[in-house]
């Protein structure tokens, strides 16, 4: 029986790779491709493939998050993230996520398949070029707690919108909340990650993964 993937992240061209290199592939059927986390969740909760391959710095809501998403619903999907980031505390929130594989973006053309069979067959994969294998992985953990972690998981949804430029009105209407409490959150995102201006919490979230770098 093939692996079925669903393909997700917001480029159109690094999408259309991955599902040229693994149409190539004996064993592995790409079902599905989902644009940003939004779709990735819908289409993962409704096609339940085996595996999603999630690129993190995604719009509207990143891949960590949807990850976390996919994960508190169908644990029995496994999650390869998706990166640019080499950092240990990447790593570590991908995984603290429900992630069973971590792939740098640059080697995921010669590593995608291997990864992919690997967290299949119930085994955990690490690119290469991250200098540390699975067995590194809980010391990794333990030692690198994200400063993310001080925010909720609201408050994580809330400074993605900010940062990406919508308004606390549009934002009110995304997550369900007053105006009033959308700047209440964003005040106390501020304070949480000790930054005073809306271009420190931008460089912030992109340096974090948590939005993508436009």
């Amino acid at each position: 029986m093939s692996v079925r993937v669903l393909l997700a992240d917001d480029h159109a061209i690094m999408r259309e790779g991955l599902r040229v290199l693994l149409s190539r592939a004996t064993g592995i059927d790409v079902v599905a491709e989902a644009g940003n986390g939004h779709e990735a969740v819908q289409q993962a909760l409704a096609l339940r493939p085996d595996v999603v391959v999630l690129d993190i710095a995604m719009p509207g809501l990143n891949g960590i998050e949807a990850a976390a998403m996919i994960r508190s619903k169908c644990a029995t999907i496994r999650l390869i993230m998706l990166s640019m980031h080499a950092t240990s505390e990447h790593v570590y929130r991908a995984f603290a996520a429900g992630a069973s594989g971590y792939l740098l973006k640059e080697a995921a053309a010669h590593e995608v398949v291997t990864a992919i069979r690997a967290v299949v067959g119930g085994r955990q994969y690490l690119s290469t070029g991250l200098g540390m294998a699975p067995a590194d992985l809980q010391d990794t953990m333990a030692r690198s707690l994200s400063p993310i972690e001080r925010l909720s998981a609201r408050e994580r949804q809330v400074l993605q919108l900010v940062v990406e430029g919508h308004s606390s009105s549009a934002i009110a209407g995304i997550v369900h909340l007053s105006p009033k409490s959308v700047d209440t959150y964003r005040s106390r995102i501020m304070k949480k990650l000790a930054v005073e201006d809306l271009a420190s919490l931008v460089r912030f979230a992109v340096q974090h993964g948590l939005t993508p770098n436009r």
